[in-house]
């Protein structure tokens, strides 16, 4: 019997072929001898999971391969496939770059399954999932922002080992820079136009998430569990709000309304086609409706947003993330759009769950950070690119959950390479308000943060961002929540570094939230 570790990272595909018939073993075995796992080098993943269907994924990678293909799937309760329970054939089309989406349905609520696939003679690994559905107790994993080229990813193989529901992936799946790395095996593909810095074309977009996808750790953490994914920002282009180019982009990189259209939906169509996503794409089509909601019983509601296709563009004109706050403050644009907003509220408004997860891309806690570019003036500034470039709308959507008494509010967030977990409340500068919601934000995969930052923002947080009760820049990692009808907990799991593909994952820091107290306690 082959380890988890061997199951969920590539070498299930022998385990795949020793499940079969006799009758089609032995045909099995000689197609894998014959290169069978190279049509499958980017692995399985499943995803977006609901009661009884959830979303099985691969990809099809063969030299020459032009042609739609026929591939079979099939869905088990156990890893031998003795017990098949939900099987059939789709096509893979060379216009969706031979990605397979399959929407398994008739599947049991809160079920464990595994699932592979088959075609042209080849077998895939096998992978795990899971169905959304009633529990007491929910666990699952929170992680973003994965530079290839920053280092490696040893925290995706403790997050393979961990015993989870469901991962909860928050953006920055990839980035879009030019090749350049100090690991001579992790530089970026090269694009059509290199010298920009930035992807253009679809087939820039799928070479760079194809490159991503062949990691053997985040291999094995989507074989492991099912992910509900989003993203942010690299996955098209740094800081680009709905569809404006990056502000900063000059010369070649700046782009006219119509090129940037097309990059973006260049972008959208590769991260379908590389994701176990439930959405609808239309080929060409600069927009993809990806924001979405999951019940887990009467236990979890969580909200998926995107919180960049529909973003008004960042206040103030400054070059980079930060500026001055009183920009942000005044500011009545909108990270969200009108539409999804008031899709949010119907669905905290009729949550019938204990608790309400709101999962999204950037901070919505206010921070004061010192200057970082060391000048005196201004000494303090605000990341604009986050909830606090959109103030009057985090103010709004905090006054809301105050007003409504939504049960149990959890934001989730990512973005900025670091641990942040804070307490939020209608006014930040009045700390003897009761919080309305806390938050955890999650610190990267591999994506650097200056260690610079980290000591003086450890310094002035207490004084500066008192709401804030933990941070920490220095670790790179995940979270591990788990969540009853009577509390939330939170692990923060790091690594001590991603210099090396390998190295132990431990629990940094623990925090728990009581339900029904919106406080935050060690």
């Amino acid at each position: 019997m082959p380890t988890r570790r061997q199951l969920l990272s590539g070498a299930a595909v022998a385990a795949g072929v020793a499940a079969l018939p006799p009758a089609e073993q032995a045909y099995a075995e000689a197609a894998q001898a014959h290169g069978g796992g190279s049509l499958f080098p980017l692995g399985v993943a499943s995803g977006d999971p609901l009661p009884h269907a959830v979303i099985l994924w691969t990809r099809l990678i063969r030299d020459g391969l032009r042609r739609p293909v026929e591939v079979e799937w099939q869905v088990a309760k156990d890893e031998r496939f003795r017990r098949i329970v939900r099987h059939g054939r789709t096509i893979a089309r060379p216009e969706l770059a031979h990605s397979v989406h399959v929407d398994a349905r008739g599947l049991d609520d809160g079920h464990e399954y595994f699932y592979r696939f088959r075609a042209l003679g080849r077998i895939s690994p096998t992978g795990r999932t899971k169905t959304a559905g009633p529990a007491g107790t929910l666990r699952f994993g929170v992680v973003n922002c994965q530079d290839f080229q920053n280092g490696y990813w040893p925290a995706y193989w403790g997050l393979a080992a961990e015993d989870l529901d469901v991962v909860v992936h928050l953006g920055d799946y990839i980035y879009e820079y030019d090749p350049s790395s100090r690991f001579a095996d992790r530089r970026h593909t090269t694009p059509a136009t290199p010298g920009i810095d930035q992807l253009v074309t679809l087939d820039d977009y799928r070479a760079r998430h194809a490159q991503y996808k062949t990691d053997p750790a985040l291999q094995a953490a989507h074989a492991a569990f099912p992910w509900i994914v989003t993203w942010d920002d690299h996955e098209t282009e740094n800081n680009y709000a709905g569809l404006i180019d990056e502000i900063d982009d000059t010369g070649a990189k700046r782009q006219t309304l119509a090129q940037f259209t097309r990059q973006r939906a260049a972008a959208y169509q590769a991260y379908y086609e590389h994701m176990p996503i439930r959405a609808d794409l239309r080929p060409g089509r600069a927009d993809l409706r990806i924001f979405r909601r999951f019940d887990f019983g009467r236990l979890l509601r969580l909200n998926v947003l995107d919180t960049r296709q529909y973003r008004s563009d960042q206040p103030g004109g400054f070059p980079g993330d930060f500026g001055l706050a009183a920009a942000g403050e005044t500011n009545t644009g909108t990270l969200t759009g009108e539409h999804q907003e008031s899709w949010l509220r119907a669905g905290l408004d009729h949550s019938p769950a204990r608790w309400n997860v709101v999962a999204q891309q950037v901070m919505m806690s206010r921070i004061k950070f010192p200057n970082p570019t060391g000048a005196p003036v201004p000494p303090i500034v605000a990341n604009l690119d986050q909830w606090d470039g959109y103030a009057p709308q985090r103010a709004r959507f905090l006054n809301y959950l105050a007003d409504k008494r939504v049960e149990n509010p959890v934001i989730l967030a990512g973005d900025i390479h670091s641990t942040w977990f804070s307490e939020l409340r209608t006014d930040f500068d009045r700390p003897e308000l009761k919080p309305v919601a806390v938050e955890f934000t999650a610190t990267s995969v591999s994506s650097d943060f200056p260690i610079a930052f980290d000591a003086p923002l450890k310094q002035v947080n207490p004084t500066l961002n008192p709401h804030v009760r933990y941070f920490d820049g220095s670790r790179r990692g995940y979270l591990r929540c788990l969540v009853t009808g009577g509390a939330w907990h939170t692990d923060v799991r790091t690594v001590d570094t991603i210099d090396v593909r390998e190295t132990p994952v431990t629990t940094s820091s623990s925090w728990t939230v009581e339900a029904g107290t919106n406080v935050l306690t060690r």
